[in-house]
């Protein structure tokens, strides 16, 4: 017991003496912590409170257009500007620049001739299916030319997706209308009243919105919940550059060999790493979730809102953070110069980050990629958090998570054994 206390303090003082280790496993993950929850709390803003700033051309002259414009302001998305009638491709593409636009739209010249047009058409079939007289019928009015949508190619597919769906949604509304008055004047032989007409668009079944969860919490979940979880795991798993640097100088100064001329054993030394570092990662874990906490609030951002089973995240915070130590050390056992252990450890954590869902959502992966996400430690590590940060479950909710993790933390132990093993170093 003794010899393992003495190794562990050596390795602490140590890793001390790392400057440039400590600042990448506590100083890198904090920066991107902080970064990337403000960019992506920005962008909910945008999406749900600044609105988008959208360029529109309207060349229609009838009211059908200006209804389009009145319905696009009320989709609470938009911040709408309009622009001259006579604009062309070159002339909007200048204009979005100068004003920072990244959407424009034009609506075309004979956009309410033709909204008029199909809706007394539509009408007519429809009173001609009730069996009732109808005016003639017109055939081939075609349909309603489509309105031209210009956009900034740095603008996601998957906001530009939803532009598309909200001026679609315009769009229908304003068609209906029109559709709606042709059908009542058809039949009354009067214009359908303003306060009938609210009533029969408006009147639209609401949407509740409930996160999913396993305790009967109902707060929804910010970015804070999902970033900081993350970039812990990130941060863990870059006690590689100090761990596995550190095995390195024993391999390369001759540590093994002197330790096989005293009555101790090597499996010891590696014992008192994973001892180390694994309390490291756990301090790493108590500073950015404190951040979370006391800090994003104090600047503007979400703060973070801790599970109720703090003992089921100091379980899942220690198996995590022995995965990141066990791999830390089998890069370093394999690898034989810094140079190598640096540049394989990063790219590598990296690749296994990306694959494992911090960088993109599982979700959002075809299949071939989500079987890949199952071999990586860091997919397993993001849903045990998940489990307990954005689902409020407990310590037994996450066991299927944390299995697998534990299953890979032993392969990489075996792993290192085995390559000790070949390498005559135990």
């Amino acid at each position: 017991m003794f010899k393992l206390w003495a190794t562990i303090v050596k390795d602490f003082r140590v890793l001390v003496r790392d400057g440039v280790g400590l600042a990448l496993m506590f100083l890198m993950p904090i920066v991107l912590v902080f970064v990337v929850t403000d960019i992506q709390n920005s962008t909910f803003k945008m999406i749900n409170k600044n609105k988008l700033p959208i360029l529109v051309c309207n060349r229609d002259t009838g009211e059908s257009g200006i209804q389009l414009l009145e319905t696009i302001n009320k989709i609470g998305m938009f911040k709408v500007s309009n622009l001259p009638k006579n604009q062309n491709e070159k002339t909007i593409a200048d204009a979005m620049k100068e004003r920072d636009a990244l959407l424009s739209i034009i609506i075309p010249a004979n956009f309410t001739l033709k909204v008029k047009a199909k809706s007394k058409s539509v009408a007519g079939k429809a009173l001609t299916s009730f069996g009732l007289q109808a005016d003639s019928v017109q055939k081939n009015v075609g349909n309603v030319d489509p309105l031209t949508l210009y956009y900034n190619p740095v603008l996601q597919e998957s906001l530009r997706l939803s532009v598309k769906g909200g001026l679609q949604s315009a769009l229908q509304l304003v068609e209906s209308r029109e559709t709606l008055r042709s059908l009542y004047f058809s039949i009354n032989e009067k214009q359908l009243p303003a306060s009938l007409e609210d009533e029969m668009l408006n009147n639209k079944a609401t949407i509740n919105e409930i996160p999913v969860s396993k305790n009967g919490s109902l707060s929804a979940p910010n970015a804070a919940q999902h970033n900081v979880p993350a970039w812990t795991i990130f941060a863990m798993f870059f006690v590689i550059m100090s761990l596995g640097g550190s095995v390195i100088r024993e391999k390369v100064s001759g540590s093994f060999i002197r330790l096989k001329t005293l009555p101790t054993n090597y499996l010891v030394g590696l014992l008192s790493k994973q001892i180390t570092y694994v309390i490291v990662t756990i301090i790493q874990a108590v500073v950015i979730f404190s951040l979370g906490i006391w800090v994003f609030p104090l600047i503007g951002l979400p703060g973070l809102n801790l599970p109720s089973d703090v003992a089921g995240l100091f379980v899942v915070t220690l198996v995590c953070g022995w995965c990141a130590v066990s791999y830390a050390i089998l890069v370093g056992v394999f690898a034989e110069t810094h140079q190598q252990s640096n540049g394989f450890g990063a790219i590598s954590i990296v690749i296994l980050a990306a694959v494992g869902g911090l960088m993109v959502p599982t979700f959002t992966m075809d299949t071939s990629m989500k079987t890949f996400a199952n071999f990586s430690p860091m997919h397993w590590c993001l849903q045990a958090y998940y489990g307990l940060f954005l689902e409020g479950g407990r310590l037994r909710d996450v066991l299927g998570n944390l299995i697998p993790l534990i299953i890979i933390t032993l392969v990489f132990q075996l792993i290192t054994f085995l390559g000790l093993k070949r390498k005559n170093l135990i």
